[in-house]
């Protein structure tokens, strides 16, 4: 009775246990049953990637402030800083092609890769991507590598194991295990990426490691997690497969540099007010807002207020889903895009194409004058599509600012309109009015869609 009283004045509650039959494992194979053979097989092609990046600097009492260090830049002694990264990567070739993210190593001066029986290589990189966080390394005199095999993104599905190998935090290679969360994952939080989801844990230092399947196939590169500590709480980001399969594809071309396909489009995803609008039943695909003169969408047919439901054979519900699935085809692919319009359905070939480059692709550098220092260029699709410019830019285009027009606020990407009240049409006006006598300079440019007037004096 004692007992009983204790047990409710501290609160506690028994409740019988209904329908759970408690069971011994049946067979000596449920009783082996664990991820290690499948570990012992993948593990070996994921390395530890130790990273060291050298920057050059100047000793200034103002370096790295946001405001005064404009104004001082090139000011002091020359010095060199030594950034480390910690990280990942995937060997995918027996010759010792190694998949990583670019922030890990994508601008490093100095790479070592450690596999797990211990060797040690230096790399370097020979492709790198920055929007993509992807970085293609080969190792220096290797052979006979362990290796993982690539598995198409497509055929991954919502609830599937999965393995992380990677080395997080520093600790040493480490597996974890989950499922995949989600596929087709894109939001402002992540850029423009495309990624697989998982709630396998993936912390620092998992980053360029693998996400594998239960065959021991790559399906991704850990790149990214959404913590508010800095650890993982089960929301993982993997690049998919088909990605990496394009770098390496491009990369065994002879590329040095990634290229995607140009879309020359403006898009959004149609939502439950914009379907009901277009007369959809639900809400599918995006719809073009807009269309360069020299798209190939447009080349193909498609206008203003089609909706895209398919390219190749695949849904797309997102502009970042419409870039991937570009990426992945590669350019010079040929690929069927399934556009509503109307209600009717259609079809139509797409070949996919490079930005074209604007007739006068050279850039104007100014090095004497008031704008020594500024560089220009006339704005075409591949400025557009590099500088994220609006689609219908038209005109001249900032490309690079030094020292010392730093200061006064100019910056890549803006579009000159006129300098001293002389209207600029083309880089060479720019050139042109540089040559003129003068201390005191008024220039009018748009950025992100607002005219500014900078005034200043040299």
């Amino acid at each position: 009775m004692r007992v009983k009283n204790l047990i409710a004045a501290l609160g506690i509650c028994f409740l019988p246990i209904i329908g759970l039959a408690q069971t011994v494992p049946a067979s000596g194979a449920e009783i082996s049953l664990s991820f290690a053979p499948l570990v012992r097989q993948a593990a070996p092609a994921v390395v530890n990637i130790y990273a060291k990046l050298i920057v050059q600097g100047q000793d200034s009492p103002f370096a790295g402030d946001p405001f005064f260090g404009q104004f001082f830049e090139g000011f002091g002694q020359p010095v060199e800083r030594v950034q480390n990264s910690l990280g990942s990567g995937v060997i995918l070739g027996a010759g010792g092609l190694v998949m990583s993210n670019f922030h890990v190593v994508g601008e490093a001066t100095d790479i070592r890769v450690v596999l797990t029986d211990r060797r040690e290589f230096t790399a370097r990189v020979i492709m790198a991507d920055e929007e993509s966080d992807l970085a293609l390394l080969q190792l220096d005199e290797a052979k006979d590598l362990p290796f993982l095999s690539l598995r198409g993104s497509d055929a991954v599905e919502v609830g599937e194991l999965v393995l992380a190998i990677g080395n997080p935090f520093g600790v040493g290679q480490t597996v974890s295990s989950g499922i995949v969360s989600g596929l087709a994952r894109s939001s402002a939080s992540l850029g423009r990426g495309y990624f697989i989801q998982t709630d396998a844990p993936v912390n620092p230092g998992n980053s360029g490691g693998a996400l594998i399947d239960m065959a021991g196939r790559l399906i991704g590169i850990n790149t990214a997690i959404i913590s508010k500590a800095g650890g993982s709480n089960g929301v993982g980001f993997a690049i998919p497969a088909d990605l990496v399969a394009q770098m390496m594809t491009q990369a065994a071309n002879g590329n040095d540099q990634f290229m995607r396909p140009w879309a020359g489009v403006v898009g959004q995803t149609v939502d439950a007010q914009m379907a009901k609008a277009l007369g959809m039943d639900r809400p599918v695909g995006i719809v073009l807002d807009e269309l360069h003169p020299q798209s190939p969408f447009g080349q193909a047919g498609l206008v203003a207020g089609d909706v895209i439901v398919h390219l190749a054979g695949a849904d797309v519900n997102s502009p970042q889903e419409v870039m991937f699935r570009l990426a992945v085809a590669g350019i010079g692919a040929d690929i069927a895009v399934e556009y509503l319009r109307g209600g009717v359905l259609s079809t139509a070939n797409v070949v996919l194409v490079a930005p074209p480059q604007a007739d006068s692709a050279a850039e104007v550098a100014i090095t004497q004058g008031g704008l020594a220092g500024l560089t220009v260029a006339d704005i075409g699709p591949a400025l557009i599509s590099s500088l994220d410019l609006p689609l219908s830019a038209q005109g001249v285009v900032i490309t690079d600012v030094k020292w010392p027009l730093i200061r006064t606020g100019m910056i890549a990407g803006d579009i000159v309109i006129a300098i001293n009240g002389s209207e600029v049409k083309a880089a060479a006006d720019v050139q042109a009015i540089a040559e003129i006598d003068t201390r005191s300079w008024s220039v009018d440019l748009t950025r992100g869609g607002q005219l500014l007037r900078l005034r200043f004096r040299l």
